[in-house]
């Protein structure tokens, strides 16, 4: 009998939503006045679903008041902060496209993002811990200190016209983000309001860039329909209801935050909590206990913060329930701690990437606790993927192949860039990812690595994942990371990055040896190295592009 093919779609009862972001929340605002929808614990600020729909309807008009235009871009180049999350709903409530701009970016980045999209208007605090962002931007644009609010002209950002500051103190050339809601008049409302009712579910809503490992990062663009309706999924695979408050220590300018953290929560009429501008683990556990949250997200480096906090036993946790672990390969051994020391019996896994909205497989509270730690889950409502080889041909389940995508989350395309649209998405929809994963006979998905990342050492393919799984059944083995680093002999070799537990020693023949006696010999590490971090992205995601290049250094 033939194996099944590695193909499935997530067939659903439950309807795609066809809303605007702005239809949605004055929907979930109408029919929660209420409940609780905003807290920002660092600013003091709690909004209820009625004040928050009224606070994103003023800032949506006076953006238009500003003069910005239908489908024009404005960036956000901010921490985690309230008003992040009102500008995400009221700029495409005003039918603009909010551009999400790293607050780690430095100035050559900036640059880019501002001129790749063409942003019309910026968003920023003046600065935040080492990142003084009024600072870079005066050094990319001069001509805002001689500027009128509105007026500025920049050789090297010829787009940008109005910078809007996050912070009291005025600062030439700028408005302060408080002075928006003098400019929302009853007539910028209801032209405001005007707008919101003709645009379509299918206009561009929001630019992400990805942060590639090769050449300059792409601005994925995604509809209101592709971010309302995964944070929707996203929701009701955590059974998400009203009565829910979610803590999100995330980055929004991420997918996590904005989409799998507010957009899930605004779907389903729940409550965002931030706990501050960006990620701290005594922050997070304090917010936690104080807030009864029942929901908490993070990459696995943050649980495992979280975990080990030395106060970490001082906090009751015991209101939390669910949760999504994302961002990187969720370790076994940490998920297992998530669940039974922090309460969290219904956390899920999701799967996915920016170009689709991001979430195309995800865990559910149902699944067994082997499912959940063991896989991504199933297919998405609504989603087709299929598993391809190297020709393009379907694998049969149980074997490896590329991970393809295709439905409603599928990104238009990088903005501006048909070239690099056309190899990522092909003719028949299907989003190529760049990820290697088996499906089973039963859909679960487990993802065992990146094309790039698959190491091919004398011929053998050797999946990174697999070797780190193992190596954190090590007892002393906090992290770990594996890569793939040139020989000449064998093509590659097998290398590992070892974070140990604090106070623990090790050597690399001992970790080899460990290895040796339960893994195939091409699997064995030929280079251990004990490190104290890794090379990560804002978002924690490795970087194990920069840990190839520094082995490469080492070994000449």
């Amino acid at each position: 009998m033939r194996p099944s093919p590695s193909y499935v779609h997530g067939a659903s009862d439950k309807p795609l939503l066809g809303e605007t972001v702005g239809q949605l929340l004055d929907r979930i605002a109408a029919t929660h006045p209420d409940r609780p929808a905003l807290v920002v614990r660092g600013q003091s600020v709690r909004r209820t679903y009625g004040q928050f729909h009224a606070e994103v309807e003023r800032v949506a008009a006076a953006l238009l008041a500003l003069g910005l235009a239908r489908g024009e871009r404005i960036g956000i180049w901010a921490p985690n902060r309230a008003e992040w999350v009102v500008l995400q709903f009221a700029a495409p409530m005003a039918g603009l496209v909010l551009v999400n701009i790293n607050p780690a970016y430095r100035l050559h980045e900036l640059e880019f993002a501002l001129n790749k999209v063409a942003c019309r208007a910026l968003v920023l605090p003046r600065r935040f811990k080492t990142s003084r962002y009024l600072e870079m931007l005066l050094e990319l644009a001069p001509e805002l200190a001689l500027a009128a609010p509105g007026a500025l002209a920049s050789v090297r950002v010829p787009s940008l016209r109005e910078v809007i500051l996050l912070d009291d103190e005025p600062a030439p050339g700028t408005r302060r983000w408080s002075e928006l809601a003098a400019l929302a008049s009853a007539d910028a409302l209801s032209r405001m309001r005007e707008q919101a009712a003709s645009l379509a579910f299918d206009d561009p809503a929001n630019i992400q860039f990805t942060s590639g490992t090769t050449g300059a990062p792409k601005g994925a663009t995604l509809t209101h329909h592709n971010i309302v309706n995964n944070g929707y999924f996203v929701g009701e695979s955590m059974r998400l209801t009203e009565q829910d408050r979610l803590c999100i220590p995330v980055p929004f300018y991420h997918c996590f935050g904005m989409v799998l953290g507010n957009l899930a929560c605004v779907t389903h009429g729940a409550c965002m909590v931030i706990p501050g501008e960006g990620f701290d683990a005594l922050t997070t556990l304090e917010t936690v206990a104080a807030e009864r949250c029942t929901g908490l997200h993070g990459v696995p480096t943050m649980f495992i913060a979280e975990l080990d906090h030395p106060q970490f036993r001082e906090f009751d946790l015991s209101s939390l329930r669910t949760g999504i672990m994302a961002g990187s390969p969720c370790p076994i051994e940490v998920m297992r701690r998530v669940v039974n020391e922090m309460h969290m019996s219904e956390v899920t896994i999701a799967y996915g990437m920016t170009e689709t909205s991001p979430v195309s497989f995800q865990t559910v509270p149902e699944d067994p606790l082997e499912r959940r730690v063991a896989s991504v889950g199933r297919v998405h409502p609504h989603v087709e993927v299929k598993l391809v080889n190297e020709q393009g041909e379907i694998v049969p389940c149980g074997e490896t192949g590329e991970l393809c995508t295709r439905g409603y989350s599928v990104m238009l395309g990088y903005w501006e860039d048909p070239a690099r649209t056309t190899e990522a998405v092909d003719p028949a929809g299907w989003m190529h990812t760049g990820d290697l994963a088996v499906i089973d006979d039963e859909g679960y998905c487990t993802i065992v690595g990146r094309l790039k990342d698959m190491i091919i050492r004398g011929g053998e393919n050797v999946y990174p994942r697999e070797i780190e799984e193992f190596l954190y059944t090590h007892p002393k083995v906090q992290e770990v990371q594996v890569f793939g680093v040139p020989d000449a002999k064998f093509g590659e070799q097998v290398c590992a990055w070892v974070h140990l537990r604090e106070g623990a020693t090790a050597t690399e023949a001992e970790i080899q040896d460990f290895c040796r006696r339960h893994l195939a010999y091409y699997k064995v590490p030929h280079y251990v190295r004990f490190v104290t971090s890794f090379p990560m992205t804002v978002t924690g995601k490795v970087q194990k592009f920069l840990m190839r290049e520094a082995m490469a250094r080492e070994l000449g």
